[in-house]
This record gives C-alpha cells, structure tokens and sequence, in this order.
C-alpha cells in the first residue's frame, strides 16, 4: 500500500491493477479527459463493462464524499494517516 501511495507506478502492482489506477487517476483529475479509449484499455486487461460502471462509480464516490468532507473540514487532523 505504502508503494502505491508514494508512486503507484512504480509500485509492485499487476498489469490489471495499474491500468485501473490509470484510469481511477484520470477520472479524479478531469473525468472529462476519459474516452472510450481508455474503457477499451481496461478491457484488453480483463474489465468487463460491469467491473468498468464499478470502478467508475466507486471511484466517483470517493472523490464526491472527500469532497464534502473537505468542505466541512472533516477528519483533516488525520488526512495523511492512510499513506504515512
């Protein structure tokens, strides 16, 4: 976990796994940057369009309920505790 934190990749993580924190990653810097290219590449790894609408809407989760809880200030004391 630690080497995903720090460099995911760099990190001792399958093929599979690498592609969809790709992915994850581009979809929380501008999910409008995602294209149809980038669900074909998580397919050719072995995503089927059910674990794709999976790791989108896990991922668009994530990032909408950190954000509310960084707009109310929720839990930044131990915000670095995850990856420390």
């Amino acid at each position: 976990m630690r080497a995903v934190c720090e460099d995911y990749t760099s990190a001792p993580i399958t093929e599979q796994e690498r592609v969809m924190v790709e992915y994850v990653v581009k979809l929380s810097r501008d999910a409008t940057e995602v294209s149809p290219q980038d669900h074909q590449r998580l397919r050719a790894v072995g995503f089927d369009d059910r674990a794709i609408l999976q790791i989108t809407l896990i991922a668009a989760w994530f990032n909408y309920i950190n954000r509310v809880a960084d707009a109310l200030g929720v839990g930044r004391e131990d915000c670095h505790e995850a990856c420390v």
